[in-house]
């Protein structure tokens, strides 16, 4: 496919991207420094952070992380410029890799690999909305098989959102919001066993029905071996990393209920190799997945499929530019190594694989910004 749609940047007022970080990374920032009590050194950083990113121009990291080195190489074509004139996907990735480098994240002392977005995630987690959410899946073992299916990729479609637990209601479709695609195009996928692999995005209760996804597809004879990608350090606030994963699993099998029980046998899949945590430095990149490393290439080349949730896993599939919304999915990935599902809920503006009536419907609000609307999309490598 020949790319040339717009990519989308940061320096248009008022845009979705601008918005972002003039009024979103401020408040996260300050929910940052209220959660932890960080010294007047890391708030001053944080606050020149967001200065710098809002009005100045790129500057090269200043650390000796481990990551050093890649970041470097990442950013060398930006630094100097000025951040509004940065990609979206680029920009949004080095403003949390240089959010860690403020807090002292990679740095001896009493912050070194203290993860800034934890209380959030432990809230989150603990609240009111995940704890509905884990309960429902007290109905999965009394639902027939089909529609188990559909109620587990649901709940891996919407995943935290506060009323997961009406969707996973037998009596109600779950559909109302999805831009394209459902549960059978998903598992049409799954044409024959083989190690899937799960590209996880938010830790909490969105974690929670992956690690559901996962057993479901290990207990129904849809994989025979499940390997879970997740980010190697703190990143977009909420996203998964290993930690968040051993956090997550010990929440489940601590509760009663059906959770307990996918928890459980979730942590005994782990420990019989059946499934596996990976944590490639590459999930943090601020590029998209055609330039993925030839080693994580060879990774997913042998997927029976591959699952990439979330939003930002979308930008990073399809790339983020202002495609017209009815460019063909398979289109647009059809430089990916196995076969791809797509499970998300639109938080920004970059979509694809919509028909002409779907979007003539949709018309010209927020749907693609709102978390409101959600797709499944899949595509088989040529």
């Amino acid at each position: 496919m020949g790319i040339d749609a717009p990519v989308i940047t940061i320096g248009e007022p008022g845009s979705f991207a601008w918005k972002v970080f003039h009024e979103r990374h401020p408040a996260m920032i300050e929910q940052v420094c209220a959660a932890t009590p960080y010294g007047a050194e890391v708030r001053s950083r944080l606050a020149e952070l967001l200065c710098e990113t809002t009005t100045g121009a790129v500057s090269p990291l200043d650390d000796e992380a481990p990551d050093h080195d890649r970041w470097t190489a990442w950013t060398s074509e930006w630094v100097g410029e000025r951040w509004a004139e940065t990609p979206f996907l680029w920009a949004e990735s080095y403003f949390f890799r240089k959010l860690l480098a403020a807090v002292g994240y990679f740095e001896p002392g009493p912050w070194c690999g203290v993860d800034p977005f934890a209380p959030m995630k432990s809230a989150e987690l603990r609240s009111d909305a995940t704890t509905a959410t884990l309960k429902a899946f007290d109905a999965l073992p009394g639902l027939a098989p089909d529609e188990r299916d559909a109620a587990v990729v649901r709940a891996a479609v919407w995943g935290n959102q506060a009323d997961l637990a009406f969707q996973l209601s037998t009596g109600i479709s779950g559909a109302a919001g999805l831009v394209s695609g459902g549960s059978q195009e998903f598992w049409s996928l799954f044409d024959a066993a083989g190690p899937v692999h799960l590209v996880a995005d938010n830790s909490a209760g969105e974690l929670a029905a992956d690690l559901a996804l996962i057993d479901h597809l290990l207990t129904t004879g849809r994989a025979d071996r499940v390997v879970l990608h997740v980010k190697p350090t703190p990143y977009y606030v909420s996203d998964a990393t290993p930690a968040d994963v051993l956090g997550v699993l010990r929440h489940l099998v601590e509760l009663p209920g059906e959770v307990s029980a996918i928890g459980q046998r979730v942590w005994d899949g782990l420990r019989d190799g059946l499934i596996e945590v990976r944590a490639h430095p590459f999930f943090c990149a601020p590029l998209d997945y055609r330039a993925m490393p030839d080693d994580l290439r060879e990774e997913f080349a042998p997927a029976a499929v591959t699952i990439l949730k979330g939003d930002l896993n979308y930008r990073r599939l399809v790339g983020d530019r202002f495609w017209p919304a009815t460019t063909p999915f398979d289109t647009a990935v059809s430089y990916f190594p196995s076969p791809v599902a797509a499970l998300r809920v639109l938080k920004s503006e970059v979509v694809v694989g919509l028909d002409d009536a779907t979007v003539a419907e949709l018309g010209e609000g927020n749907w693609r910004t709102s978390g409101s609307h959600a797709l499944v999309q899949t595509a088989r490598p040529a």
